[in-house]
């Protein structure tokens, strides 16, 4: 399975980023706790998300949902959307259609 999108796969990671941005603890994917993810430059905290979006992406083509930090990230296919959950009452949709 692939997730299958024709939005532009820039600004698909650009709002899976800031949806990622959100869920509490979600630098654990790093291998970081709290003080190493303070630590680092805004710069570099930038690349580290857009690259575990990007991560996430890929895993979402062979899993329908993996667990992020505190939360998850669910592909729907019937619905052409990434739904990021950060916590009971946050739900980031991701468009993947134009």
């Amino acid at each position: 399975m692939a997730i299958a999108y024709t939005r532009s796969y820039d600004h698909i990671l650009d709002d899976l980023s800031r949806a990622l941005a959100t869920v509490p603890q979600f630098h654990e994917a790093f291998e970081m706790n709290d003080d190493e993810w303070g630590s680092l430059a805004d710069e570099e905290k930038e690349i580290c998300i857009r690259t575990l979006a990007d991560d996430l992406f890929y895993v979402l083509g062979s899993e329908t949902s993996a667990e992020v930090g505190y939360g998850s990230a669910v592909y729907d296919a019937g619905h052409s959307v990434i739904k990021v959950t950060a916590n009971s009452q946050l739900i980031h949709i991701v468009s993947l259609r134009e």
